[in-house]
């Protein structure tokens, strides 16, 4: 086998399956605004999920999206304490909430977090699998942590998993475009928002 061979990992496309979920992590104002210690300016990453939130509302589609929060001090404490500024998200904090351009429904589901997945420890898999969700739309904040972690775990629990790039990002582009790459060749498929929302 030649080195191009063993480079070129076979893999095929999935695509979403008869009933996708759309999953928006951390789209929340921590991340999205660059006066916070973990944001940065995420307005067209914003403007991207908006435009998928109207699509999945408008075909009558489950909406999820995460926050993280933390009440106690020995929630993920070693991960606080590699990422100092994490300590901003506390319960109550403005930072913790959906960033407000998000065109929230009653029906959208949000789900609270303390590590990097938005399938560690919150029953996330349990609720998808009880409205036989089959496909995950993963997009959000950022794209090296917590949208790699859960389009990761999203997989792993046998979810078909599209993450739309232009509706991701993160505050170190080389991050950013290394993680899509990565996780195209192996995990999911990576798709501009025309190509997914064209799949919807």
């Amino acid at each position: 086998m030649s080195s191009t061979d063993r480079q070129s990992l076979a893999r095929e496309a999935q695509g979403l399956g008869r009933c996708p979920a759309l999953l928006i992590v951390d789209v929340i104002n921590g991340f999205t605004d660059p006066t916070c210690p973990l944001g940065s300016e995420s307005a067209s990453v914003v403007e991207a999920n908006r435009q998928l939130m109207d699509v999945f509302h408008s075909q009558n589609f489950s909406v999820y999206l995460t926050t993280v929060v933390y009440d106690s001090d020995d929630q993920a404490s070693v991960f606080r304490a590699r990422v100092p500024a994490l300590n901003v998200l506390t319960r109550g904090s403005h930072w913790c909430e959906i960033d407000a351009r998000l065109p929230l429904c009653e029906s959208d589901r949000i789900i609270e977090k303390t590590h990097a997945s938005a399938f560690h420890g919150t029953g996330l898999a349990e609720q998808l699998r009880s409205e036989s969700i089959d496909s995950l739309v993963v997009t959000g904040l950022t794209t090296s942590g917590c949208v790699r972690a859960t389009a990761v775990d999203g997989l792993q629990h046998n979810f078909k998993v599209v993450i739309p790039q232009d509706a991701t990002g993160d505050r170190d582009l080389a991050a950013h475009q290394a993680s899509l790459y990565d996780l195209n060749a192996k995990y999911v498929d990576v798709l501009s928002l025309e190509e997914t929302l064209a799949l919807l």
